[in-house]
């Protein structure tokens, strides 16, 4: 069926609601309302309050609460309304969530999936678009998932459930009604830490995430009509665990490589791939890795996020470097 994203993580969460009674959501207006984006409408009527429950307005409290009822055997899947207000459960999510593995040598995990919506384009106010994802990939214990595409999204979120360890399901705004895309009704999944090269190509890669990924693929394709190189497009999936194989095998073959990402550009996923491509593609590299990426600010007002946001003429650009003679 043709879905958009919001309708396919609707459809992963009644499908591991119905076979899985440990499944329980919970968030601020996820039971009635549906939630902000309505990615939980109907599932409170359909699945009962048992199992779909609102929770008072304190990030901390429903992540604290996740951790305690993962702990104990449930599924928890938590929704916080958007991902700039992660900070305000930091301490549960990295003292507590992310360690517990480790804190009882493996005898216990913490098998909780953290919901948050995230990204520009929309025009949200502050704190509301903000990109944490290097915040959580410097968080051992924690993988973090951010899908580019409803198909994506469904099989993902699947395995996030399945997980017996803590992962932060990050979903850009923009892409949550941009675009329908042929889903499976029935349940299926798909690996974290596998990356997807939806665009093959030889002559440079661009690795990218999330909404960068449709950037990155008409950066692509107007770079092949200018020049007719061939850029191949990478979709990380996950940036933890990190699908080091396929940026390896795709950087070796090209020998070019452009990171593109919405979060700020120091300490990011871009300087952790850079180092990674350096470490074990050096002699393969025929030019400096470039990184398309937000700036190192708070995320601005939203009349100036179209100065911030990556775009495709800032990825042509980097592209064009890296494939000049």
């Amino acid at each position: 069926m043709q879905s958009t994203m919001v309708e396919a993580l609707n459809q992963a969460l009644a499908l591991e609601l119905e076979r899985d009674e440990r499944v329980v959501l919970l968030g601020q207006d996820i039971g009635p309302n549906g939630g902000v984006f309505r990615v939980t409408d109907q599932l409170q009527k359909r699945f009962g309050e048992r199992r779909v429950f609102d929770t008072p307005l304190s990030e901390s409290a429903i992540i604290g609460s996740s951790v305690g009822m993962a702990a104990y055997g449930l599924r928890p899947v938590a929704e916080i309304q958007f991902a700039g207000f992660l900070f305000l459960s930091m301490s549960q999510l990295v003292t507590q969530a992310a360690r517990m593995r480790f804190r009882s040598a493996g005898a216990f995990g913490c098998p909780l999936v953290v919901r948050s919506p995230f990204g520009g384009g929309v025009r949200t106010p502050e704190l509301h678009p903000d990109s944490l994802e290097g915040v959580f990939l410097q968080t051992p214990g924690i993988k973090v998932v951010l899908p580019s595409s409803p198909y994506d999204a469904k099989g993902l979120l699947a395995s996030a459930i399945d997980d017996p360890d803590p992962v932060i399901f990050l979903e850009h705004m923009k892409l949550y009604r941009s675009f329908r895309q042929e889903v499976p009704e029935e349940r299926y999944t798909l690996p974290l830490g596998q990356a997807n090269v939806v665009r093959e190509g030889s002559d440079a890669s661009v690795i990218a995430y999330g909404a960068m990924v449709t950037v990155a693929l008409e950066a692509a394709k107007q770079i092949e009509e200018r020049s007719g190189k061939s850029v191949e497009v990478i979709d990380l999936r996950t940036i933890w665990p990190l699908d080091e194989a396929t940026i390896t095998a795709s950087v070796e073959k090209t020998g070019r490589a452009v990171i593109v990402h919405e979060a700020p550009r120091a300490g990011g996923i871009g300087a952790e791939l850079t180092a990674i491509i350096n470490e074990r593609c050096l002699y393969s590299l025929l030019k400096p890795v470039e990184r398309v990426t937000g700036y190192d600010v708070p995320y601005p007002v939203p009349g100036h996020e179209d100065f911030y946001v990556p775009n495709v003429a800032r990825v042509t650009d980097a592209l064009e470097r890296a494939l000049a003679d």
